[in-house]
């Protein structure tokens, strides 16, 4: 199939990223950086934006996860097949890794869109035979292994995926960085732009960092200081070898590591956060840079539960491409939006019930829902903080269900989803507690919808964004969250949702709010929340309204893929 080529007869946007959701079939992600990427993919289509994706083929995907009867995380690999989803493209590349040369060649997946758009994503791999059985292994495992296999990882994610993108063909406007892992493309690209001064290699005059800025976005993610990754410059020196003169890589990704945060900050025209909030403390974090903000979104086709779906096409046609419609919400009546709601409700029920060997949830209860990378910051168990209180509370009126994953690695993340699953068998039936298990794309797109309100509870300010609330809001589930990443800006107070602890003024995680976050928690579901959802059904369907015609109007991925190409692809 060679009509591949029509790709490459415009110049297009390279979006980099270890990462893509697009289908749980593809198991190339691990969770909210990947699925972002997916969306953003998808709405590029949509919107038939010029835009190529490049990421690794993850052979043998994230994990996936069971657990045993003590309730631990069990991590398997996911065995899938690109051959049957995924075309081989022809021309290989090579990059340079402990001194050897390693080939690097790259499989296509279109992304087609119902408005006929579509977009070539590169998935990168290195099983190919005539390489080292070890680096036929790169691309296997994603966030697996050790420093040094990360780094090999982002060799061939950077570097080789900028020359793929040359050998096929392509032309490159814009390269966009989707954090910091693909920064090795812009050594790369400082390669290319060399100017010849006397032809001393490592003459400071002769490498053209500016052109490298015109052509580089990069995204940051993450507020945490441990999310950035950093390299011994003894192993880069090992692994990567002298791609550019050591002094000039240490003026650009810092002087005693290299810090691929720094790296891109300092290679590329715009950089910015992923909601207002963490462009603050990103601007924190990194002084001396301009760090601006465009709010994650969500592809709005994806992420509506089916029954909400048929309900959107009768009373707002063209919201999926034109979500700015969803304003419009009140067009809705009452009655048939709350129906649409309980057939979501009942569809993650009776999955439930498949899943968990029979287990059933009562439909007519209020459900909290409660999805995301099982790790400390995020809180998962602040709710069980004080259990009798909770119990006072919720005592056969509240039941709650759980999903997510902890990194391989994370022992604390695996003793708090341990501890979720203990919390279970302590409340028995008077407040019911499920653990999905292995949750992915699919699991999500059953879950999110079918809860009556999404509970978010991280540590401040350490949510750069958020995107399962503003999934939550699509279908019409509220928000009860601490206001942190994108719900400071999508919250009104019981109007769209609800907050918890105080108002948001802190840039670092110097002051803890916990105590005042655990007593508004409690305070809110006794005394509002609850009480709403029992005895005034019409102020709760108020509320799912504003959450559609306040919220997932605005924060959806098509918003910010206009962002993007005005304030960052255009300049």
């Amino acid at each position: 199939m060679n009509d591949w080529r029509r790709f490459t007869d415009t110049e297009r946007i390279a979006y980099f990223s270890m990462e893509i959701g697009l289908t749980t079939e593809i198991p190339t992600y691990s969770g909210g950086l990947g699925v972002l990427a997916g969306d953003t993919i998808k709405s590029a289509a949509d919107m038939k934006l010029p835009m190529v994706a490049v990421t690794l083929l993850s052979r043998k995907g994230y994990f996936k996860q069971s657990f045993s009867k003590e309730g631990w995380q069990i991590e398997e690999p996911v065995q899938w097949d690109p051959e049957k989803m995924l075309e081989l493209l022809p021309g290989k590349t090579l990059v340079t890794i402990e001194q050897r040369d390693v080939k690097v060649q790259a499989w296509l997946y279109r992304v087609k869109s119902p408005t006929s758009g579509e977009l070539p994503v590169l998935f990168l791999d290195t099983d190919i035979p005539g390489n080292l059985p070890e680096d036929r292994k790169i691309t296997d495992h994603l966030y697996g292994g050790d420093r040094a296999y990360r780094l090999k990882q982002e060799i061939v994610l950077g570097i080789g995926g900028a020359r793929l993108l040359r050998v096929l063909g392509f032309q490159i406007r814009k390269y966009h960085l989707n954090e910091g892992h693909a920064s090795l493309l812009t050594l790369e690209l400082l390669n290319r732009h060399r100017r010849p001064v006397e032809d001393t290699w490592d003459e400071r005059a002769s490498w053209d960092t500016h052109k490298v800025q015109e052509k580089c976005v990069f995204t940051t993610h993450t507020p945490v200081e441990a999310g950035h990754d950093r390299f011994d410059y003894d192993l880069v020196e090992k692994v990567l070898g002298p791609i550019i003169p050591y002094p000039l890589l240490k003026e650009l990704g810092g002087q005693n590591e290299l810090n691929m945060t720094m790296l891109a900050l300092n290679l590329s025209h715009y950089v910015n956060g992923v909601a207002k909030k963490h462009g603050e403390v990103s601007q924190a974090l990194f002084p001396g840079f301009e760090i601006h903000s465009i709010t994650n979104g969500v592809h709005p086709f994806t992420w509506t539960s089916p029954y909400l779906m048929s309900l959107f096409d009768s009373y707002l046609p063209g919201w999926a491409n034109e979500p700015e419609l969803l304003v419009r919400i009140d067009l809705i009546p009452d009655e048939e939006l709350w129906e649409a709601h309980l057939g979501a409700k009942a569809y993650l029920f009776q999955y439930i019930n498949e899943v968990l060997d029979g287990v059933q949830l009562d439909p007519d209860i209020l459900t909290i829902g409660f999805a995301r990378r099982a790790t400390a910051y995020k809180r998962a168990n602040m709710i069980f903080t004080d259990p009798e209180k909770l119990l006072e509370i919720g005592d056969g009126k509240i039941q709650l269900v759980y999903a997510g994953k902890a990194h391989p690695n994370d022992d604390h993340g695996k003793r708090m989803i341990q501890e979720i699953r203990e919390q279970a068998s302590f409340f028995g039936d008077r407040l019911k507690i499920v653990y999905l298990p292995n949750y992915n794309i699919d699991v999500a797109s059953r879950l999110i919808p079918g809860v009556d309100i999404w509970l978010n509870n991280p540590l401040r300010p350490l949510e750069a964004s958020g995107t399962s609330g503003m999934k939550a809001a699509l279908n019409g589930v509220p928000n009860f969250s601490v206001l942190d990443g994108w719900w400071i800006e999508g919250h009104i107070e019981n109007v769209t949702g609800w907050s918890i602890g105080p108002p948001p003024t802190e840039v670092s995680t110097d002051v803890s709010t916990s105590d005042e976050d655990v007593r508004d928690l409690y305070k809110k579901l006794e005394e509002v929340i609850v009480p709403l959802y029992y005895q005034d059904k019409k102020g709760w369907i108020q509320v799912m309204k504003s959450a559609i015609g306040k919220n997932a109007y605005y924060f959806n991925t098509h918003v910010m893929m206009r962002r993007y190409v005005t304030e960052a692809y255009l300049r």
